[in-house]
């Protein structure tokens, strides 16, 4: 908060701070005694009728009282990152939406449509990385129809709390009614000391590498009834690898798998999933690191991965692991029942 050589509060942002990265203390008269005074942190997206639009980090837009306001300061767009590889936002994009291919996609202007029947919403959204060559409300109209043509909802995905990321657009979404469904990280760390690491006593010995997902590695996965398409999807990308840790017995569905996706200085890892019977044994670190090493033989030296929010376990075990959060995503789904094109949600 911005104080002054006497000790007040200032606020020292104005309406021609919109669009940067902004941090307030606001007054809330009815709160409880030594709660009245609430800071929030974000990308200042509107300021418009004395109320101000503030998106946070993990996407959650706040509206504040101009007359609320008793200190406010303009920060830096984003936080130095301490540790893990540097790398911009749209990067980063990029590198994940190679990683995961839709069937079908089709450009708009700078966006790019993607579907695959419906099998993850990663692979059935919009990724808006840049002008979309018409105004929003078009774009989205045009969003919405491409979707409904295949019978599918519409979404986009757009992203928060990194250089670069999307807080505006965030917001213009939900004040359109687009409802915010999912919200993921995206994490990144340095391969060499997962590669390193010292393997655990009840750590396998033995992790499968294969360039397709057989039978039993699909047995494991967690989205069941995997189809064609689906199959698509997994096997997509510039070079792709399923790991497996096998079962006890022949025919064992296994103790754990992964897939590793690699691509330039790139190694992305999904689908790790490890029996519930068989964790805090360290298959998923054996898994991690066996997929490691075939990314550095590759050339990859960082990593990348997608975790949920609410995924305390796993965020638990790539912290460890020594990954960080990058930045936030989130899947914004369209009206429902405002006239949407063949559909009302």
């Amino acid at each position: 908060m911005e104080i002054s050589a006497g000790g007040r509060l200032e606020v020292r942002i104005t309406a021609a701070d919109v669009g940067k990265r902004v941090s307030v203390r606001r007054w809330t008269e009815h709160a409880a005694e030594g709660e009245k005074f609430t800071d929030t942190i974000g990308v200042l997206t509107s300021w418009d009728e004395g109320v101000l639009l503030i998106t946070r980090r993990d996407g959650e837009v706040v509206r504040i009282a101009e007359n609320a306001l008793v200190a406010g300061k303009v920060v830096p767009a984003a936080r130095a990152r301490r540790r893990g590889p540097a790398a911009s936002y749209a990067e980063l994009s990029r590198v994940a939406a190679r990683a995961w291919q839709p069937v079908e996609r089709e450009p708009l202007g700078e966006w790019e449509l993607r579907a695959a029947s419906g099998f993850t919403r990663r692979a059935n959204s919009a990724l808006p990385l840049g002008d979309p060559g018409m105004p929003l409300d078009e774009a989205l109209t045009a969003v919405r129809h491409w979707y409904a043509a295949r019978g599918l909802p519409a979404y986009v995905q757009a992203a928060t709390g990194g250089e670069g990321t999307q807080e505006a657009l965030c917001a213009a979404l939900t004040a359109r009614g687009w409802q915010r469904e999912v919200t993921a990280e995206l994490w990144t760390g340095e391969l060499a000391p997962l590669v390193d690491r010292e393997p655990g006593p009840t750590a396998p010995e033995a992790v499968l590498l294969s360039r397709t997902a057989d039978e039993a590695w699909l047995r494991r996965y967690q989205r069941k009834g995997v189809s064609e398409v689906a199959l698509r999807v997994l096997g997509g990308g510039p070079s792709v690898w399923f790991a497996t840790v096998p079962g006890e017995t022949a025919g064992d569905t296994p103790a754990a798998i992964g897939r590793l996706v690699v691509d330039g200085r790139w190694a992305g890892f999904a689908a790790v999933e490890v029996d519930p019977g068989l964790r805090r044994r360290g298959l998923a670190t054996a898994v991690m690191a066996a997929l490691a090493g075939r990314a550095l033989q590759e050339g990859a030296s960082a990593g990348w991965l997608q975790v949920e929010s609410d995924n305390a376990g796993a965020r638990a075990l790539y912290a460890r692991l020594g990954f960080a959060a990058h930045h936030a995503y989130h899947h914004f789904r369209e009206p429902a029942g405002d006239g949407a094109p063949g559909r009302d949600g």
